[in-house]
């Protein structure tokens, strides 16, 4: 009997592979290097926008994934709105010594607008809806909300020199819960809690530097960030 349950187990994870199935340590601390970049086409309503993320599950050597997005944004004239379609390229690399990785394909549609507290306090909520092409499952699509609230430390504006502070959650939730062969997800996906200390270099350019709190349904790890942002 124990001898049929290991062969249960061993044909299982060959027919149906996912990186849940690696131990991954919650306690080691993980690395995100990202930069940011948006601007827009002259004096036009229309502009661009888009990252590049290397993420990984350690100190730089084993990748957790690699990230390529870009979009092209419409900012409606006296509105406080940006809307964005694009596109991004994800590779997925599983935990530990397995060097194998996954493709995804994703599109996606995002409305952003702020609005401020006092003098101080800005605030920015994001709303994104994904569609995802992961390889080896069926079609799936994604929500996605972000509060983002940032205060400057030594000014009431954000302008060259300025020191603040970054605070964002994001929550995401799943659209399908089946992805094929017999596989399911929860509607739940994973939230992100991010502190950080932020220095505005010059008008347009900034850099970041925090920890993220990311929980799945299935594990939970911090991650430290460093992020160049850009506004041309």
């Amino acid at each position: 009997m124990k001898i049929n349950i290991g062969l249960s187990i061993i044909c299982i994870s060959f027919l149906f592979p996912d990186f849940s199935f690696a131990q991954i340590n919650e306690d080691k601390l993980g690395t995100w290097y990202m930069y940011f970049f948006s601007g827009s086409f002259k004096e036009s309503s229309l502009g661009f926008q888009g990252d590049i993320q290397f993420r990984n599950w350690n100190s730089g050597s084993d990748l957790e994934q690699l990230l390529i997005r870009g979009g092209i944004t419409y900012n409606p004239k006296n509105a406080n709105i940006k809307f964005t379609l694009g596109y991004g390229n994800v590779t997925t690399g599983a935990y530990g010594s397995d060097k194998s990785t996954s493709a995804e394909s994703r599109i996606y549609q995002e409305a952003l607008f702020s609005v401020k507290f006092g003098d101080r306090v800005y605030t920015n909520h994001r709303f994104r809806y994904e569609q995802r092409f992961v390889e080896g499952q069926d079609f799936r699509t994604r929500y996605r909300y972000n509060l983002f609230i940032n205060i400057p430390i030594n000014s009431t504006a954000f302008e060259a020199k300025t020191m603040y502070l970054a605070f964002y959650n994001e929550l995401f939730m799943n659209g399908e819960r089946d992805i094929g062969d017999n596989r399911t997800v929860e509607f739940f996906d994973r939230n992100r809690f991010y502190l950080a200390f932020g220095y505005m270099i010059k008008k347009g350019l900034k850099v970041q530097f925090g920890v993220m709190n990311q929980t799945t349904d299935n594990w939970g790890k911090n991650q430290l960030q460093l992020s160049l942002h850009q506004d041309f």
